[in-house]
Parts: structure tokens; C-alpha cells; sequence
């Protein structure tokens, strides 16, 4: 009998083996969806945005000399036309501008207003206070063994898709 069975193979042949891993997964989506809804009601109540605006300024905050809208789709994982509609509010707002690309008109890019850069690091000090609000109760060694097998989770998933990168 073979001891090193892929994975398909041995939950197939014994799915009882998997409980431990199933209990994880479900432990971190219910983490991962406590967490979010609480920084999506915080930053609704404190900044009345929502999450993807914070999400889209904190990828321009992250680069000054501004993104097109289509890195900015690749990098929030979501369509063309959301970012376009989070773009046109956040003009609107004056937290961003856009304009033409020099060697092609026909592309946007987007950067932060000095207004935006001063409102998202607002937002982002108050998002920070918020995780370590949410992460009270680990200490730092729990907080370091977390990352540490996380890291693991996350090598582990890409190495079963195949993937350098999520």
C-alpha cells in the first residue's frame, strides 16, 4: 500500500481524515467575514464610505504617480465597471482626479488629491486602530504563530492550484 496518496486520493478513500481541515476553513471564513463586517460598519459609521472606496484609495495611496483603471481592476480583483463607478464618485468627491495618459488618450489614470491623501490617511489610521482592536486578545506570540502558519496556508494553496501568486 502506498503511504503518499495525493490529496484527491486520500479523501476520497478516507474523508473522515479531512474534519480537522474542513473546521479550519470554516474557522477562517467566519473570521475573515467577522472582521470585514465589522471594518465595513466602522468605516460606514466614522467615514461614511465603504469598503471598496477604502480598498481603491488604499491601491492609489500606494502609488503616487497614479494607476490606470485597469490596474486598479487587477489589483481589487473586481470588474472594469465597479472601479469605474468608484472612480466617478471619488471625483466627484474631489478624493481623486483623473486624466488622460500623455501616449495614449484613451487611457485614465487616477491618482489622490492632496483632499484624498489626507482623507485616506485618516481612514487608514483608524483601520489600524481597529484590527488591533479586533486582535486584542492575542497576544504578540499568538499574532507571530498566526503569520508564521498562515504562510504555510497560503504556500499550500498556491502550490495545489499551481499559482505564484493570490
Amino acid at each position: 500500500m502506498n503511504s503518499h496518496l495525493d490529496s484527491e486520493t486520500k479523501v476520497l478513500e478516507s474523508p473522515q481524515d479531512h474534519k480537522d481541515e474542513l473546521r479550519l476553513w470554516l474557522r477562517l471564513l467566519t473570521c475573515t467575514n467577522l472582521i470585514e463586517a465589522a471594518i465595513r460598519k466602522k468605516l460606514g459609521e466614522e467615514f461614511d464610505t465603504t469598503l471598496p472606496r477604502f480598498d481603491l484609495l488604499a491601491q492609489l495611496e500606494r502609488a503616487p504617480d497614479g494607476m490606470t483603471l485597469g490596474d486598479l481592476s487587477r489589483r481589487m480583483m473586481v470588474t472594469n465597471g465597479n472601479v469605474t463607478g468608484l472612480v466617478e464618485r471619488l471625483v466627484q468627491s474631489g478624493h481623486i482626479k483623473r486624466s488622460a495618459l500623455p501616449t495614449d488618450r484613451r487611457v485614465q489614470i487616477v491618482k489622490l488629491t492632496a483632499k484624498g491623501h489626507t482623507y485616506f490617511s485618516r481612514m487608514a489610521s483608524a483601520h489600524e486602530n481597529w484590527i488591533a482592536e479586533l486582535f486584542a486578545q492575542l497576544n504578540t506570540k499568538d499574532v507571530g504563530e498566526l503569520i508564521r502558519s498562515l504562510g504555510k496556508l497560503k504556500e499550500s494553496v498556491r502550490g495545489a492550484n499551481g499559482t505564484e501568486t493570490l
